[in-house]
């Protein structure tokens, strides 16, 4: 049975803006928005024992209409988080009137919030599969498991397969083209969310740096990808990845001259507590 729901934000929303970046971002082996205007999504529940579907299109400014596989209030939780729903985008807009570099991000991309892997587990288990390895060769190998272990869940008129859950996942025994160690690692990855060190919950519950730590016991993630995990899959509203070339290489290009580290976390204190919001803008726009 299905289940229909409006879901509204404090400031604008744009469901097409979102979907195109889905559709550019490998970690989302996503085809953006559908020829009928939905934005379709196949999730691994917060669970981690299944999946659910749901089905979005936008109905106003500031609110999209779900459309949810099941009726189930963590299936919504989870769907605002993933697109950042529950951040505050009129406060983030008067922040921008005082930051200049960080209002002229938000004035390009209206409505554009950040969009989040599903889970900390499928942020780890894509941490696996791209390490020194090209995008699109770790996306062709994602969408593999997904097709291959992956549940089916029916969104709106059309089947779409999740990310397999770590169950599924354990069973993997190869994969074309992946190294042993790699899947030795994703079945790391499946271990780690099975006894509850990957839950969105449990994780967002931590200081950052406990979170890090945390996510460093997984085999395979060290600091650079404990890092992302934490801004990609986790909300991290406040959390400037200083580390990540692509978003300092923007960030340099809007100030007009090369940045250290230092100034990088000095230019954006000012951002707080958007500086994940920032760094996603920057990164995609």
């Amino acid at each position: 049975m299905t289940h229909d729901l409006r879901l509204t934000a404090r400031g604008p929303v744009d469901l097409a803006r979102m979907a195109a970046f889905l559709k550019s971002w490998p970690p989302a082996t996503h085809d953006g928005l559908d020829d009928d205007g939905h934005l379709r999504l196949a999730l691994v529940a917060d669970d981690l024992e299944h999946a659910f579907g749901v089905a979005l299109r936008q109905d106003g400014p500031d609110t999209l209409l779900a459309t949810f596989s099941t009726d189930a209030p963590a299936h919504v939780a989870q769907v605002r988080r993933v697109l950042s729903l529950d951040l505050d985008g009129q406060q983030l807009a008067e922040l921008g009137r005082s930051e200049p570099i960080l209002g002229g991000l938000v004035a390009r991309a209206p409505g554009l919030r950040p969009v989040l892997l599903g889970s900390p587990y499928e942020g780890a288990a894509w941490a696996v599969l791209s390490a020194r390895t090209p995008a699109a060769t770790a996306a062709g190998h994602r969408r593999r498991l997904q097709d291959e272990y992956g549940e089916a869940v029916g969104v709106q008129g059309r089947s779409l397969h999740a990310f397999p859950v770590p169950e599924r996942l354990l069973a993997v025994e190869s994969l074309p083209g992946v190294p042993a160690e790699k899947v030795r690692r994703l079945h790391g990855v499946a271990e780690a969310a099975l006894d509850g060190r990957l839950r969105a919950e449990h994780l967002a519950a931590l200081p950052g740096e406990e979170v890090v730590r945390t996510l460093k016991t997984v085999r395979g993630i060290g600091d650079f990808y404990a890092q992302l995990i934490l801004v990609r899959a986790l909300q991290g509203t406040d959390v400037f990845p200083t580390g990540e070339p692509r978003v300092r290489a923007a960030l340099e290009q809007l100030a007009g001259h090369p940045l250290t580290e230092t100034d990088v976390v000095r230019l954006t204190q000012g951002w707080s507590p958007f500086r994940g919001w920032g760094a996603f803008l920057l990164r995609t726009t």
